[in-house]
């Protein structure tokens, strides 16, 4: 396997990286927003950590970037031995909905900062924001951003159940295909 390209097993490097350090990503952009409410509301340990959270989130949407295009250049292996129709369909609606939470809570994100008129940090840099101040649309916003951050709980943990479901019961590639280093 040369270039992170796919072999007829397994994902290629790129791919299998990106999808580790998303996992990763995303467990610290939920673990910053959980943290929060340890701290003194308007502490500036508090602001620190809801500030990681924003820049851990917009993070995820620089990776799923990289991650699309490493995808899309890198194919798809197959999964051996070949499931149901019904189950493929099952999947590819469970990366459907994967990859739309991956880019829209960052998008969600930036419009809440924007639309409370708020600074949008990016280690270091400050981004510009998507909408004028806007009060009304920073709570519509913020009450979709929170439910689908609920949501995105049972997907990834859907994911990871049914990636060891194939890998445990159904003794097929799928899990393997994604694993790191392993031949």
């Amino acid at each position: 396997m040369t270039n992170g390209s796919v072999t007829t097993a397994r994902y290629g490097k790129a791919t299998i990286a990106l999808h580790w350090v998303m996992l990763l990503l995303l467990a610290a952009v939920f673990a910053t927003i959980e943290m929060r409410v340890l701290f003194e509301r308007g502490s500036e340990t508090r602001e620190f950590v809801k500030s990681l959270h924003f820049m851990l989130g917009l993070s995820v949407l620089a990776f799923v970037a990289l991650r699309i295009a490493a995808r899309m250049s890198g194919g798809t292996p197959p999964i051996m031995p070949r499931p149901p129709v019904w189950q493929t369909a099952a999947a590819h609606a469970m990366h459907a909905a994967l990859y739309i939470f991956m880019i829209g809570m960052p998008i969600a994100g930036w419009l809440i900062l924007s639309a409370e008129g708020e600074p949008i940090p990016f280690f270091g840099l400050e981004l510009p924001a998507l909408v004028a101040p806007n009060e009304a649309l920073a709570e519509q916003v913020e009450e979709i951003h929170e439910t689908a951050g609920e949501v995105g709980y049972y997907l990834i943990g859907l994911h990871a159940a049914a990636a060891l479901l194939h890998h445990y019961v159904m003794r097929d590639n799928t899990l393997v295909r994604m694993l790191p280093g392993r031949r």
